[in-house]
């Protein structure tokens, strides 16, 4: 097992963002595209692949009113910078939010379906005073893998290679560890290593408590939170909050989990608020949290980056059961059962598309999560030989992800195809 390989994971697949991490994606390539073209964007064609066009679709844009990849982009020819990579929209001021308005309202920018791809994919195209530009993400966020200016190749890594230098060039390798091995590194690895998680928490709780105090969203978590009755069901309320202020455009960064905000929300505020309020120090919240950081990205690199299933629940639910049990002081046979308790339950809930109503997701999940965990504290197990689940909880994963890259295939064509018959 080697320490630094996975310290390197966890600094590469935790990371900030501002809103939602697929219209934030965007905003990154149309930056880098526009920097590149050096002049006025005069006609600007994006395309995506089709889960990065349904989570993008419905999803509010930090600091506006307004929703969807093309409001993203506008907003990224005026203030977008590609050094503030997923914050690229982080300077915004009413006068750009009008100049993004008019832009859309011209027309110069064209949203297309690239259908061709499998995996998570953004191209930008930028014309302008007889010069042009293109931008190509692939399999990652933050993956740039082509760069061209007037024809002549900058870069060029359109395999998607993630193995090749670049953002989450690491974290394929998590593969090649052990579910045990991931706990044996949280149990042992110094503190000071792990101590960066801690801005994580402070970002994704100051969040979560800015929208329980304010009308944000649509007062999901502020129910949840008037009904709690335990420690548990506050954690749940503070996370739906920060989902729902997220998801509705708040201006405030969260700590990102594997790409995706809304996992760091669940591998994250549950820990971190039940931990604080149980008067568990702050070093064994940090390692739990690793854990659960570590069993998300371990998901995910096996379902993908982008899949038909919810993330938010089959990966850092996981996650979150994991370092829940670890925690609590559960032993490694029963943090593998908890992983296994937690995919009998959650195993088929559908992602269509980033959204507000996301937030109930979140909900689902951290209840599953906590149930998942105290079964495995109390030495109740889903006996294995149930449906998908497999006696080692690797192999559980492993079947999560064979039934969401294989057996859902033609899901996400589905969801994406109810989704554009009600936008026309």
């Amino acid at each position: 097992m080697s320490l630094e390989q996975l310290l390197e994971i966890l600094q590469e697949q935790v990371k900030p963002a501002l809103g939602c991490t697929e219209p934030g994606a965007v905003a990154y390539g149309v930056a880098l595209a526009k920097e590149l073209l050096g002049t006025r964007v005069e006609d600007l064609r994006i395309k995506v692949d089709k889960n990065v066009l349904k989570n993008g679709m419905n999803v509010g844009i930090p600091g506006t009113e307004e929703r969807g990849i093309v409001f993203a982009a506008a907003l990224a020819l005026v203030i977008g910078k590609s050094e503030y990579v997923l914050e690229a929209l982080r300077d915004i001021t009413p006068a750009s939010l009008e100049a993004a308005t008019a832009i859309v309202k011209a027309g110069i920018i064209k949203l297309d379906l690239e259908e061709k791809v499998d995996c998570l994919y953004i191209s930008v195209e930028a014309q302008g005073e007889g010069a042009r530009s293109q931008v190509i993400i692939k399999n990652d966020h933050t993956n740039v893998v082509f760069k061209s200016k007037n024809g002549h190749i900058l870069l060029a890594r359109e395999d998607g290679s993630l193995q090749a230098p670049g953002p989450g060039k690491n974290k394929y390798k998590i593969k090649n560890y052990t579910i045990r091995e991931l706990i044996e590194f949280v149990r042992n690895v110094p503190g000071k290593e792990v101590a960066f998680i801690q801005a994580g928490i402070d970002m994704n709780m100051n969040l979560a408590r800015i929208a329980l105090r304010d009308e944000i969203g649509m007062g999901l978590g502020k129910y949840f939170f008037q009904r709690a009755k335990n420690v548990f069901d506050r954690a749940k309320a503070y996370t739906v909050a920060a989902a729902e202020a997220r998801m509705s455009g708040y201006p405030l960064p969260v700590m990102t989990s594997a790409g995706s905000g809304n996992h760091g929300l669940v591998a994250i505020t549950p820990l971190a608020a039940i931990g604080t309020e149980m008067g568990i120090s702050r070093e064994n919240i940090t390692r739990s949290i690793a854990l659960s950081h570590l069993l998300t990205i371990y998901v995910k690199v096996h379902t993908g980056t982008l899949s038909p299933v919810c993330g938010c629940g089959i990966a850092a639910g996981i996650g979150c059961t994991a370092g829940l049990t670890y925690m609590l002081g559960g032993s490694n046979d029963q943090i593998r059962a908890a992983i296994n308790n937690m995919a009998a339950g959650i195993s088929g809930m559908i992602c269509d598309g980033a959204k507000l109503g996301c937030s109930a997701k979140l909900a689902i999940a951290v209840d599953a999560a906590v149930d998942a965990a105290n079964m495995a504290l109390k030495d109740i197990y889903i006996p294995f030989t149930d449906g998908i689940l497999a006696e080692a909880a690797e192999e559980t994963v492993k079947n999560m992800a064979l039934v969401s890259r294989v057996g859902m295939a033609s899901t996400d064509e589905v969801i994406l195809a109810i989704m554009l018959k009600r936008s026309v």
